[in-house]
């Protein structure tokens, strides 16, 4: 049935995105009425978005399906150590977030590469809709670059993920972004 809700037609958009060589969040379990399951604990209407290159592969999302349908993401992942240290900095909570990706399929492995014309194509079908009018944070280069790419005012900071700097750092960094 059509809807007139633009966040359903995200939902939507989202579930319809194919591309060869990448699994969908349906086909690891994890189909939702949001753009990321990252959302069931941070979608916030009016907060500030934290733009992430991707969420998972495919493998790991399969082996944590259960943790992800509960929570939305890997409570020890650094990523989400770190984002947890610049929320504690902040004063911030989770709730008080919108995160998405650039790109909303999972790569076949961890590290592997996603083609920046694959991200375009993602980010063009979803993400850039979400962001409108909003204060967008992007994580990385990738973030960073797609935004730039498609006109998008964002302000760049370091990955939560990066390597070669400290937990600290890097939560510092995320802190500062947020206003914290």
């Amino acid at each position: 049935m059509p809807t007139d809700d633009p966040y359903a037609k995200l939902v939507d958009a989202r579930r319809a995105l194919r591309i060869p060589g990448y699994a969908t969040f349906a086909d690891v379990g994890l189909d939702g009425p949001w753009t990321t399951p990252y959302q069931i604990a941070s979608r916030s209407a009016d907060g500030p978005v934290l733009l992430t290159y991707n969420y998972l592969d495919a493998p790991s999302a399969r082996k944590h399906r259960s943790q992800l349908l509960a929570d939305g993401f890997l409570p020890r992942m650094p990523f989400n150590m770190v984002l947890n240290i610049a929320l504690a900095r902040t004063g911030m909570k989770r709730s008080d977030l919108y995160v998405t990706h650039a790109f909303h399929l999972l790569p076949a492995t961890r590290s592997a590469a996603i083609q920046s014309g694959d991200v375009d194509i993602s980010f063009d079908a979803i993400a850039r809709h979400e962001l409108s009018g909003r204060k967008v944070i992007a994580l990385g280069a990738v973030a960073a670059r797609v935004c730039a790419r498609h006109g998008i005012a964002h302000l760049a900071t370091t990955h939560p993920s990066a390597r070669g700097l400290s937990f600290a750092g890097r939560a510092e960094a995320l802190a500062s972004a947020l206003g914290g």
